[in-house]
C-alpha cells in the first residue's frame, strides 16, 4: 500500500517535530450539520500538538461557505486562507487522525479520507493516522486535554491541476456514456433502492457500479483492510480506466477513492455535487432497481 498512511508508532517517534503538523477530524454531527467534537471530543482528550479541524461540519475548514450544497469544495483562495490559518506551508507534513464516535455520518474514517482527498490535490504533503484515535489508545499511546497550541500563519501555493480530483455533474452525465467507471460508494440497499434515500430519488446514477464504501475499512478496527481485499473489492472496475466515485453528499465517495489510490490508481475524481445534486434534477438519469419488483 502506498505511503498514504501512517502507524501510531511513526506518529509517537515524529511527535514532536516542528515541521508536522496534526489535525483532528473527529466528527459528532447534529441533524443540522454542526459538528460537536471539538467540546465533546478534542477537549476531553487529544493527540498531543494536534489542532483541532472541524471538516464535518456542513461549512466546514475544508467547504465553500457560498455553495448551496453542503460540503462542497473550497475555491483555491479559500483553501490557501485555512492552510494559513493552521500552519501549513507546502514543506508541512500533516496527519489527519479522528475518532469514530458512531457509524454512518460520524464515521471517522470517511471524514480522514475526504480531508485527505482535498488537501491532497491542493498540494498538501498529507497522511492518514491508521485505526485513527482508537488505535492510538490501543498500541499504548496516550491523550492530552492541554489546550489548543497556536501557531503561525503560513504561505501556501495550490497545485496548478488542484481540480483534476474532482468531478461535476456534466463529467458524471459525459461518463455514462463512455468507459469511465461510475462507482457508488453508499450500501447495498441504497444502490438497489430499496431502503436509504440520499436525495430525492432513489437507486443509482444510471451505469454505477457499487463498491459500498465500508467494505474498505475492517469495521473492528477502523484500519483499512489489506491490498489484497481492497483490489477484490473493486473487481467490477476495470483495470486502466478513468473512475468516478460518488455518494450522497461526496464524503463516503472519497473512502473507495482513497483506497483505489492506495493501490496505484491515479485517474480517479469524486463527483464533488453527488446525489444531492444528481437527484434534484430529474433530467438526470437514475436507475431504481426496486421500482422492477
Amino acid at each position: 500500500m502506498i505511503d498514504y498512511l501512517v502507524t501510531t508508532d511513526w506518529l509517537d517517534e515524529h511527535l514532536d517535530e516542528p515541521d508536522l503538523r496534526i489535525l483532528d477530524v473527529t466528527p459528532m454531527l447534529t441533524k443540522d450539520r454542526v459538528n460537536l467534537a471539538r467540546e465533546r471530543s478534542y477537549d476531553e482528550g487529544h493527540i498531543a500538538h494536534s489542532l483541532f479541524f472541524d471538516v464535518a461540519s456542513g461549512d466546514g475548514v475544508l467547504s465553500d461557505p457560498n455553495s448551496a450544497l453542503p460540503w462542497t469544495w473550497p475555491t483555491p483562495e479559500q483553501f490557501v486562507k485555512t492552510m494559513s490559518d493552521f500552519g501549513i506551508a507546502n514543506d508541512t507534513r500533516v496527519i489527519i487522525v479522528a475518532k469514530s464516535p458512531r457509524e454512518g455520518v460520524d464515521s471517522g474514517t470517511m471524514w480522514c479520507t475526504r480531508a485527505w482527498w482535498t488537501m491532497h490535490h491542493f498540494g498538501v504533503d498529507v497522511a492518514i493516522l491508521k485505526g485513527g484515535i482508537e488505535q492510538w489508545l490501543a498500541d499504548g499511546h496516550s491523550l492530552v486535554t492541554d489546550p489548543q497550541e497556536s501557531v503561525p500563519n503560513t504561505e501556501f501555493v495550490v497545485d496548478d491541476n488542484w481540480q483534476r480530483g474532482i468531478a461535476n455533474k456534466e463529467d458524471v452525465l459525459a461518463a455514462i456514456g463512455d468507459d469511465t467507471c461510475l462507482i457508488d460508494s453508499l450500501s447495498a440497499s441504497s444502490y438497489d433502492g430499496s431502503k436509504e434515500v440520499y436525495g430525492s430519488r432513489n437507486g443509482h446514477i444510471t451505469s454505477a457500479v457499487n463498491v459500498p464504501f465500508n467494505a474498505m475499512i475492517d469495521g473492528e478496527t477502523a484500519n483499512f483492510k489489506s491490498d489484497a481485499d481492497l483490489a477484490a473489492a473493486f473487481h467490477d472496475v476495470p483495470d486502466e480506466t478513468h473512475v468516478i466515485t460518488y455518494c450522497g453528499a461526496a464524503i463516503a465517495a472519497t473512502v473507495d477513492a482513497f483506497a483505489l489510490k492506495c493501490l496505484g490508481r491515479y485517474d480517479v475524481a469524486v463527483y464533488d455535487g453527488s446525489l444531492l445534486e444528481w437527484t434534484a434534477d430529474d433530467s438526470l438519469p437514475m436507475t431504481d432497481p426496486s421500482s422492477l419488483n
